[in-house]
């Protein structure tokens, strides 16, 4: 067959970017973990050198690591002076934990990624899983760093707002369960917005419930906040004014189990939230930047922890209908997509 000589060009373009990016990757969690981003948003312009000396590092690895993000356009570079800049808004991204934009965590679960590449071999040939526990930890604390920006950004201030009457009553003092809650990110930070109200965060990953414990203290909510290592289809309580799933029903094994038990543990006027990867319904609706990296994230993390349990592997681009479809055979009946952002479709459900 004849090759189009313009589309090889232009695919070349695209995958040489792609291999800029993936080889740069760990050249940002190495920024990201020796505070490199940190030190150039609050020292301004520095010289190689400069930069080196501030962060403990070596000059020579420092310099090379200063060109890749210039070449990149993660710094800037001047050339009279010798020195490189972190412009104000790659700091919000790159420097600032709460900051909504902050993307630096992710290049943890990246790393994670790449270290289950061996199972994932595995799974293409066998169709098996990989449970959420056997991954590089890093993955953890990666997925909080990457959750949590959004959530401090979207969390109380919009989605909370969006359900129906929910607000008043957290303000009033109500009783909560964060399902999935991980390292606790989404559960401390409601529990801070609403001191009135009473929060339970389960996870069935016992060392990110360990995790969650020291962080409720730290943030001088434990007072208010429990977090217990329990499953989605069978974690303690009844009578709920709110039960919340954050970007995890779609990794479950039993997601219609998972919602089962919400319906039986909810307050008869109780509100389920329901916070997932932001997805059209159909493949061809979702082949963009965000659905790109959702499906990356889906093939090597949320499609394997499902299959794990002989769940029916939703994914990450799961999408509203098939949700819907989960949450109708719970025994809900009223449904309804409440808000949305780029990356999240905010979902409610009511008995």
């Amino acid at each position: 067959m004849a090759i189009d000589e313009g589309k090889l060009k232009e695919f070349m373009q695209k995958a040489l970017g792609d291999i800029g990016a993936a080889m740069s990757a760990v050249l940002v969690l190495i920024g990201d973990q020796l505070g490199l981003y940190k030190t150039l948003a609050t020292a301004g312009p520095l010289t190689p050198a400069e930069l080196a000396t501030r962060t403990g590092t070596a000059e020579r690895y420092i310099r090379e690591w200063l060109g890749n993000q210039a070449a990149g356009g993660y710094v800037t570079y001047d050339a009279a002076t010798g020195k490189y800049t972190l412009p104000e808004e790659q700091a919000a991204a790159l420097a600032d934990e709460n900051s909504p934009v902050f993307v630096a965590g992710s290049f943890q679960s990246i790393a994670a990624m790449f270290a289950a590449e061996p199972q994932a071999l595995q799974n293409f040939r066998t169709g098996e899983g990989m449970d959420w526990c056997a991954h590089d930890p890093r993955l953890f604390i990666g997925t909080e760093r990457l959750f949590r920006p959004g959530y401090l950004g979207h969390l109380t201030k919009e989605w909370i707002p969006a359900l129906v009457g929910v607000e008043a009553k957290l303000r009033q003092g109500a009783k909560v369960a964060d399902i999935g809650c991980g390292h606790g990110a989404s559960t401390i930070i409601m529990a801070k917005a609403y001191p009135q109200s009473q929060f339970a965060g389960f996870d069935f990953h016992e060392g990110s419930i360990r995790v969650a414990r020291t962080r409720a203290e730290q943030a001088g909510v434990a007072d208010r906040v429990r977090f217990e290592v329990a499953r989605s289809t069978d974690y303690p309580g009844k009578d709920y004014t709110l039960v919340a799933h954050f970007d995890c029903l779609h990794d479950m094994g039993d997601p219609v189990g998972a919602a089962r038990h919400v319906h039986e543990t909810l307050a008869p006027d109780g509100t389920w939230m329901i916070v997932e990867p932001f997805a059209n319904d159909l493949v061809e609706e979702n082949l963009n930047p965000v659905g790109r990296m959702m499906y990356a994230a889906s093939t090597m993390v949320c499609v394997p922890a499902s299959l794990a349990h002989n769940g029916p592997a939703l994914g990450a681009q799961a999408g509203e209908a098939r949700l819907r479809d989960v949450v109708t055979r719970g025994g809900f009946t009223r449904f309804r997509r409440a808000t949305q952002t780029l990356f999240n479709l905010v979902l409610e459900a009511r008995p």
